[in-house]
């Protein structure tokens, strides 16, 4: 499902406000649209990543204290009383959020944004029935093993440029004084790109060639970072969270390229699979016609009368019971041998006082057998090839249906 990106308005959003948005394909890295609307003109999808603009976050390193930190609570409370002293604005109005991966007793970097705004924008998304699953940072500190990023966004008469590295992030305004405040050794190293407006402005202030790097596509890269804001009062649900985790690793595991070896190899596998139990289905198959075949093949020699085979071992039993009957032989389910079976059977002594025999069964009464000697009977008589069963004082008797 395609991933809309959403970034609203540094004032407080309401649904009449332009916000900017970006339309992802699946794999999270193709570009398939871009825009500004009100909510309400917003493209089609439920699900939202929320992408909070630079200027509208502040960025803290922060030395949590070694432990068990506690619940949401216990941890809000330790960064109110951290960040206290650097903050402009008093904790309580303000949105905290710790980098992905924060372990007790590290050194963490901290985002900071005013708390007001940041939830009207999430209400007002929910309330024009979009879910935010996530809120990332339009820009956000780099690895310290990573270089750093420089951008170049902005319109000619108000560019700025923002240097994401192990430091943090810091946005200046594009001109050579600010560009002396930023330290020259990452610069050396540093991925810089510019937005079209300002690209030559940058290009000479720099004294280099940048890549073009459009908004849309600069905010398709930052909604694949790592970090996610919705945390304490904005935080999702467990449900919610162990959706958006699982939806991550699918997403990864589908489009991500280290996993491609991994996607080849499980294909293969599935297609190895197919081939097997095509080839094993084909076999056992023409096993059982080859089978069936030379049962029809025993039936027509047998009884060349026999012209077409619909069931060969009921075809065969009727075939065998008609030469029986026309060449005065007898079968199982005639009265001679069911009453020569019965007789070797029954216990001694033992005379019926009434006999019928009718279309292969036989019923007789008077014999008065225990429910031992009926059992002893029937064992008796299946070893012949008869079923025998008592109800009442009758006893029924005939032939097994022979397959």
């Amino acid at each position: 499902m395609p991933e809309l990106i959403v970034c609203p308005p540094l004032s407080r959003a309401h649904g009449g406000a332009e916000h900017g948005w970006v339309l992802a394909a699946d794999d999270g890295r193709t570009l398939l649209s871009h825009g500004s609307a009100p909510l309400a003109l917003l493209p089609a999808g439920n699900d939202v990543t929320l992408l909070v603009p630079g200027t509208a976050l502040s960025w803290h390193a922060v030395a949590l204290p070694p432990g068990n930190l506690g619940g949401a609570a216990r941890l809000r409370s330790v960064l109110d009383g951290l960040l206290e002293e650097r903050l402009l604005d008093e904790p309580e109005s303000l949105h905290f959020a710790l980098e992905p991966g924060a372990k007790p007793g590290a050194t963490v970097w901290v985002a900071a944004s005013q708390r007001i705004e940041l939830r009207a924008a999430v209400q007002a998304l929910e309330s024009a029935g979009r879910r935010v699953t996530r809120i990332v940072p339009e820009f956000a500190p780099q690895p310290a093993e990573a270089p750093a990023m420089l951008f170049a966004t902005g319109e000619p008469e108000s560019a700025q440029l923002t240097v994401c590295d192990a430091n943090g992030v810091a946005t200046l305004p594009l001109s050579p004084a600010s560009l002396a405040l930023v330290d020259s050794a990452p610069l050396d190293t540093a991925v810089a790109s510019a937005e079209p407006a300002v690209a030559a402005q940058a290009e000479a202030l720099l004294g280099q060639r940048l890549p073009i790097v459009q908004t849309p596509e600069r905010w398709l890269q930052a909604a694949r970072s790592s970090w996610d804001l919705g945390q304490f009062d904005l935080a999702s649900s467990g449900r919610a969270r162990a959706g958006k985790k699982f939806g991550a690793l699918l997403n990864a595991l589908r489009h991500a390229p280290q996993w491609r070896a991994a996607r080849w190899g499980a294909a293969v596998l599935v297609l190895a699979q197919l081939v097997g139990l095509n080839a094993w289905a084909w076999k056992e198959r023409n096993a059982l016609e080859a089978k069936r075949a030379g049962i029809n093949a025993i039936l027509v020699q047998t009884f060349p009368s026999v012209k077409v085979v619909l069931d060969a071992p009921l075809q065969m039993a009727s075939e065998v019971a008609a030469l029986q009957q026309s060449t005065g032989g007898v079968a199982t389910l005639d009265l001679e041998p069911m009453l020569a079976a019965l007789g070797a059977s029954l216990p001694p002594g033992r005379v019926p006082t009434a006999l019928d025999y009718s279309a292969g069964q036989l019923r007789l009464r008077g014999l008065n057998l225990s429910a031992t000697e009926i059992g002893s009977l029937t064992n008796t008589m299946a070893a012949r090839g008869y079923t025998a069963r008592g109800e009442g004082d009758l006893l029924l008797v005939q032939a097994e249906a022979k397959r």
